[in-house]
């Protein structure tokens, strides 16, 4: 099944000056399918599911700290996809569990920080920032781990 997400602006990358206005990103399965314009978007995949989002739709990020402290780990991993990250890096990913809790929910563990785009077939990593900058939504390989109620 097809997921179109659609944000008031879309950024394929953070550093990028002109996002998509009124843009979207299609998720199959895992992957990126295509990037554009929602119109574009819903002409090209009318079957897809839409899911619309009030924010700023971009790449999942890289959260390059040590985890927040919470009772498990878990609980320590999902405290990073609340905000708005799915990797962390190895050298913070060292105490017991967080590496086989981080794998369950398909967050990676990275040698080294890496930039982060939106791209087409690229692993359907999202995530969904409202004007104060807080995380509304997280993807993870195309499954939306975090919603903010």
């Amino acid at each position: 099944m097809e997921t179109l997400h659609v944000a008031d602006e879309v950024h394929r990358t953070w550093d990028v000056a002109e996002p998509i206005r009124g843009g979207g990103v299609v998720v199959t399965g895992d992957r990126i399918g295509a990037v554009g314009t929602f119109e574009e978007l819903r002409e090209r995949f009318p079957g897809a599911r839409v899911r619309k989002w009030a924010g700023v739709l971009g790449p999942a990020r890289v959260h390059e700290g040590p985890l927040p402290d919470a009772p498990t780990p878990r609980e320590r991993i999902h405290a990073v996809l609340k905000l708005g990250a799915v990797a962390v890096l190895a050298e913070y990913a060292t105490a017991p569990g967080l590496r086989e809790a981080a794998a369950r929910v398909g967050v990676l563990v990275l040698p080294a920080a890496r930039p982060t785009a939106l791209a087409e077939t690229g692993r359907a990593d999202l995530a969904v920032f409202d004007a104060d900058g807080r995380c509304v939504a997280t993807v993870c390989a195309g499954r939306l781990v975090h919603r903010r109620a």
